[in-house]
C-alpha cells in the first residue's frame, strides 16, 4: 500500500539521521489534545514513533537557539519530527540559554530554549516582539539531573554533598584528599591531585539552576551569591556550554565540573549526599522524583516552576533542571506559527515525551505537561 511504502520510507530516513548516540525508543498514543488515527503504535527499538505528528500545513523553516542542555533532546526531536514533516527545516544551535533569550526578544527566533523561566526584564522586552499584546511565556519540555562528572582514575564511586561540592567550585577545596572529601568517601584511595573545576564561560541555565542548588542546600558557602545564568564564584576553569565542560573534564586529569546528564557518557558521575537514607545517583528516574515536587508559579498561559533544590526523599536526586520552550502567547509570525505550533505539539505529546528518557533526560510530570499540550493549542 502507499501509506506502507511511505512510513518505510519515513524509516530508513530516520535511520539515518538519528546518530548512535541518540538511539530512540517511543510508544504510546497522540496525547497533544488532536485525535490520532487509531490507536497508540510501539515503535521498533532505535526508530522514533512518528504516528502522533501532526504537519498541519507547517512549512519553512524554524531558528530556535537556547539551552544546550536540551540539545541532544532538540536533536532527537528534529530527527523524528523530520520525517513527518519534510517541508519544515528546523535549525536549534544550542548557544546556551542566555543567548536564546536574548536573540528571541530581539525577534530573531521562532522560540527559545531555556533552563530558567523568563525574567520580569525578559517578558517586557518580548512585548515588542509578540504583537497583537502577547508576550514570552515558558513552557515546560525538558526535565533531567545536573550531573557533577569528574575525572579520577581509579575513584569510581565518589560521594560529596551540598557543603563540600560548593567548597570545590568555591575553591576553598583545592585537592582530592581533602579532609572532607575523605570524610564522605572512607574507603577511596583519594589521591592528592590538584582539582580543576570547570563552569560554564556563557551564560547558562544549567549555571543558574546548579548554583540555585548550592545556594538553597549549601547557604553557609554559596549564600554570598546573588545566583543566575552568569558564573560568579573566583578561581575555576571555564569553558562555554555542555559539551564543552564535558569535554575538558574527560580529558583534564583531576577534573570536575557540572552539565546535563546525557553530556556525562563514558564518564563517572558524584552521588549526592542529601541526608536521605543513601546518596543518590544522577538518573532519569530520581530527576523525576524531584521535579514531580515543582510547583506551577506562572501566571496565565506561563508555566514556569518552582524546582524544591533541597528535597530528602529518598531516590531523589536534588539537583534538577527543567528546560522551557520560550514562544509568544500570541502575536507569532504568521509564516512560522503552523511549523512552530507543529513541532512543539509534537515535542509535548506522549511520543515526543518518551524520546527523553532514550536520551538521559526526564519526561515532564503529565500534571503539568497536560497544561503544556492545551497552551501550545491555543497559541496565535
Amino acid at each position: 500500500m502507499k501509506l506502507q511504502r511511505m512510513n518505510r520510507r519515513a524509516l530508513t530516513l530516520g535511520a539515518l539521521a538519528v546518530s548512535g548516540a541518540l538511539a530512540l525508543t517511543a510508544c504510546g498514543s497522540d496525547d497533544t489534545g488532536s485525535k490520532s488515527s487509531g490507536g497508540g503504535s510501539s515503535a521498533s527499538a532505535g526508530v522514533a514513533n512518528t504516528s502522533s505528528i501532526k504537519c498541519d500545513n507547517a512549512k519553512g523553516q524554524l531558528l530556535a537557539d537556547g539551552s544546550s542542555a536540551q540539545k541532544n533532546a532538540i536533536d532527537a526531536w528534529t530527527a523524528a519530527f523530520s520525517q513527518a514533516c519534510q517541508g519544515v527545516q528546523i535549525n536549534y544551535k544550542g548557544s546556551g540559554s542566555g543567548a536564546g533569550v536574548t536573540a528571541f526578544t530581539q525577534g530573531q527566533l521562532a522560540f527559545a530554549g531555556s533552563d530558567s523561566a523568563l525574567k520580569p526584564e525578559d517578558v517586557e522586552a518580548s512585548k515588542k516582539v509578540c504583537t497583537g499584546g502577547g508576550q514570552g511565556i515558558d513552557l515546560p519540555m525538558v526535565g533531567g539531573p545536573i550531573a557533577v562528572g569528574y575525572n579520577l582514575p581509579g575513584v569510581d564511586n565518589l560521594v560529596l554533598d551540598a557543603t563540600t561540592l560548593a567548597k570545590i567550585f568555591n575553591s576553598d577545596i583545592k585537592t582530592w584528599d581533602d579532609p572532607a572529601i575523605k570524610k564522605l568517601n572512607p574507603n577511596a584511595k583519594l589521591p592528592s591531585t590538584k582539582i580543576s573545576a570547570f563552569h560554564r564561560s556563557d551564560e547558562s541555565g544549567t549555571t543558574d539552576n546548579f548554583t540555585k542548588y548550592l545556594k538553597a542546600a549549601a547557604p553557609s558557602v554559596w549564600g554570598k551569591y546573588s545566583g543566575g545564568k552568569a558564573w560568579q564564584a573566583p578561581g575555576g576553569q571555564s569553558a562555554p556550554q555542555s559539551a564543552g565542560v564535558a569535554q575538558q573534564v574527560k580529558q583534564t586529569a583531576g577534573a570536575i565540573g557540572y552539565f546535563e546528564l546525557s553530556y556525562a557518557k563514558d564518564m563517572t558521575t558524584a552521588a549526592i549526599d542529601t541526608g536521605a537514607s543513601s546518596p543518590v545517583k544522577p538518573s532519569t528516574d530520581a530527576a523525576s522524583k524531584a521535579i514531580a515536587d515543582a510547583k506551577v508559579v506562572g501566571t496565565g498561559k506561563d508555566l514556569a516552576l518552582k524546582l524544591n533544590y533541597t528535597t530528602k526523599a529518598d531516590g531523589a536526586y536534588p539537583m534538577v533542571l527543567v528546560t522551557y520552550e520560550i514562544v509568544c502567547d500570541k502575536g507569532n509570525k504568521a509564516d512560522t506559527l503552523p511549523a512552530t505550533k507543529a513541532f512543539l505539539g509534537y515535542i509535548a505529546s506522549t511520543d515526543g515525551q518518551s524520546i527523553l528518557t532514550q536520551n538521559s533526560y526526564a519526561p515532564i510530570p503529565d500534571a503539568i505537561i497536560s497544561k503544556v499540550r492545551t497552551t501550545i493549542e491555543g497559541l496565535s
